[in-house]
C-alpha cells in the first residue's frame, strides 16, 4: 500500500516515515454520548467537527490506513465522515449498528476492518477516542515510538485534577486510550472483545516489560458531560 503524508515540511515527513508507516490507527467513534445530550463527534474545535479533528491529528502519524468506527443512523456523523474519506484516501468508515452494547464491538469491527485488507506490513495499531480534546501530535509519536508490546497512556481522572479534590484522596490513575498495540496480539484478543469489556482487564495480564507508559495529564480532559463541556469551552478548548 502507497504512503500518504498530509503534513507539510519535508523534515516531519521523513520523521514521520521513520517511525510510524508500519501501523494502521482505529479510532473508536460510535459512542452515543447519552450523558452528554449530543453527540461528541461533532462538538466544534477549530471551527470543524471533533471527529474531523482527530482525523486529522491521526493522519500526522502517517499510517497505512485509519478506521474510524461511527454509530447507525446518524445522517449528520456519517456525512461529515463521508467527506473525509473522500479527502483522505487512507480513511475507511465502518458503520457499528450495535453502538449501545459498548466500545468492545467497536474496537473487533475495527479489527475486521484491518484483518480484511491483507497486508502483513502492519507491526502495530494505535487506537484512539475521539474526545481527549488537548491530544497532541507529540503524545502520538510518543506511544509509536515506545518498543513494548503495548504502549498506552497514563493520566488522572477529572476528579483528580479539579481543585476541590481532597489531596489526600486516594484516586487511581488511568492506563488507557490511546495506546499503541501489537497488531498480532489485537487479532488474537479480539474474540475476548464482547459488549463493554474491553480489552483493559487483558492488558493487566502482561506483564510490567511489555507495557509501556506515556505520562500526559492532559488527556484527562476528555468530555462526558455537559459540565465537562462548558469547562472546555470555558477555556477555549471547544468553540462555543
Amino acid at each position: 500500500m502507497s504512503k500518504r503524508v498530509f503534513t507539510e515540511g519535508t523534515e516531519h515527513i521523513e520523521s514521520t516515515e521513520q517511525h510510524s508507516q508500519n501501523h494502521a490507527v482505529i479510532i473508536l467513534a460510535s459512542g452515543l454520548s447519552q450523558r452528554l445530550g449530543q453527540p461528541k463527534q461533532l462538538l466544534v474545535k477549530n471551527g470543524e467537527p471533533l471527529i474531523t479533528d482527530m482525523t486529522r491529528l491521526a493522519t500526522t502519524t502517517n499510517p497505512q490506513v485509519i478506521v474510524i468506527v461511527i454509530p447507525d443512523n446518524h445522517c449528520l456523523i456519517a456525512s461529515t465522515m463521508t467527506e473525509l474519506a473522500n479527502q483522505y484516501p487512507t480513511v475507511q468508515i465502518v458503520v457499528n449498528s450495535q453502538a449501545d452494547t459498548g466500545m468492545a464491538h467497536s474496537l473487533s469491527l475495527g479489527i475486521e476492518t484491518i484483518v480484511a485488507l491483507e497486508t502483513t506490513s502492519i507491526d502495530r495499531v494505535l487506537i484512539m477516542g475521539v474526545d481527549q480534546v488537548l491530544l497532541d501530535e507529540p503524545h502520538l509519536t510518543a506511544l509509536l515510538a515506545g518498543k513494548q508490546t503495548v504502549v498506552a497512556s497514563r493520566y488522572h481522572s477529572w476528579q483528580r485534577l479539579e481543585k476541590h479534590q481532597n489531596r489526600d484522596e486516594k484516586v487511581s490513575d488511568i492506563i488507557g486510550l490511546p495506546l499503541a498495540i501489537n497488531y498480532k496480539l489485537l487479532r488474537q484478543w479480539q474474540p475476548e472483545l464482547i459488549g463493554d469489556k474491553g480489552f483493559r482487564h487483558l492488558i493487566r495480564e502482561l506483564s510490567a516489560d511489555q507495557i509501556g507508559e506515556i505520562d500526559n495529564d492532559q488527556l484527562s480532559y476528555d468530555i462526558d458531560t455537559p459540565e465537562q463541556l462548558a469547562f472546555a469551552r470555558k477555556l477555549g478548548w471547544l468553540d462555543s
